[in-house]
């Protein structure tokens, strides 16, 4: 609603003619002014159309102002409603506030720019209560338009929710996500990885990072296209996914590399998982338009037994450093590092094994 532009309407009853010509000049300018001579003709006009503030003498020939004003406010709550005399009485006035609820008591005679003072005062308030009104209602449009698009991108996402989130945590999974291949994309395996080593602060546990990276991928591209390449991609996710335990965490941090988060695995079981998730890369296969596609893997990676402190920092590193090391001297194959302790967790560990 354009607060600046809307004229409200303001309905004047008194019996006199004279005095709503006066009111009809002072106010005309500033107000669609309509007029009545009796609370009648007043209940007729207000049963037709809405009306902004009702302007009531106190003594009208069939009823009161205060009864008139007091139907207003039963029957239109949301119209201002003003009530102006010349022979108002103490209790008039209490009556006025108490019981019709009547925003202003004017008298009889009245200055007309105070009386036009007051009445643009209550056509501010007026204007700005239903303006925030309608922008009430236009966020609750669009939360709702949201929540539609929000439903209809789970649908395909495929995500069984139970419910139905809110807009943000949606915006945020789908941040969270590789496009591609439906893993955890950089960002959100850093964070996983973070915040599992914090839990390792607090229960000491071993845990391994995995880099892997496809050797040769870019003949992939090369002899057949781009788009065989994303396919390889998404079958080499299914392959390594499905050699995973349900407590590690796979996630793509490049175009043909991928992370594995393995918390509570020592060097021993470090070794089964790297050599599992090589030998079945080797022995699958796959295929584009009819020509079959082999791959095989190499693997750096980075081991802190239970006790050794590390961050995720000198994990990934090592695991890199590895993962260069395995590309150099062969590929098809993992190099396994484990994390040295530091000298005082070496201390600790020499004070153990003398008791």
């Amino acid at each position: 609603m354009n607060v600046t532009r809307y004229k409200c309407s303001a309905l004047v009853i008194d019996d006199d003619p004279s005095i709503l010509a006066v009111l009809t000049g002072q106010l005309g300018a500033d107000f669609d002014v309509i007029t009545a001579c009796t609370a009648e003709q007043a209940r007729a006009i207000l049963s037709q159309r809405s009306v902004d503030i009702v302007l009531s003498d106190l003594l009208l020939p069939d009823e009161t102002g205060l009864s008139l004003l007091d139907w207003v406010r039963r029957t239109s709550p949301r119209t201002a409603r003003v009530l102006i005399t010349g022979a108002a009485k103490m209790q008039d006035a209490v009556d006025a506030i108490n019981h019709s609820q009547v925003h202003r008591l004017v008298l009889k005679p009245w200055r007309a720019e105070d009386l036009l003072m007051t009445l643009r005062a209550i056509a501010r308030n007026l204007l700005m209560e239903r303006s925030h009104e309608h922008l009430l209602d236009e966020l609750r449009n669009l939360n709702l338009e949201l929540e539609q698009r929000v439903q209809t991108r789970t649908q395909e996402l495929e995500h069984a929710l139970g419910q139905l989130q809110q807009a943000n945590l949606i915006l945020e999974k789908m941040a969270a996500t590789d496009p591609l291949t439906g893993l955890a994309n950089r960002r959100a395996i850093d964070t996983l990885a973070r915040k599992e080593l914090q839990r390792r602060a607090r229960l000491p546990v071993p845990i391994a990072v995995l880099w892997v990276d496809a050797d040769h991928f870019g003949r992939i591209n090369k002899d057949y296209s781009q788009i065989a390449g994303d396919q390889v991609l998404v079958w080499l996710t299914d392959i390594l996914q499905s050699s995973l335990r349900t407590t590690d965490s796979l996630g793509r941090v490049g175009g043909e590399e991928f992370l594995v988060l393995a918390p509570g695995t020592d060097l021993t079981g470090a070794e089964v998982l790297a050599e599992r998730l090589r030998a079945s890369v080797e022995s699958a296969g796959t295929a584009y338009n009819g020509h079959p596609i082999r791959m095989t893997v190499s693997l750096g990676v980075a081991v802190a037994e239970a006790g050794t402190s590390t961050s995720y920092e000198q994990l990934r590193e090592i695991a890199a450093d590895a993962l260069r090391e395995a590309k150099h001297t062969g590929r098809n194959r993992a190099v396994i590092r484990l994390i040295p302790p530091t000298s005082e967790e070496k201390g600790k560990g020499g004070e153990r094994m003398k008791g």
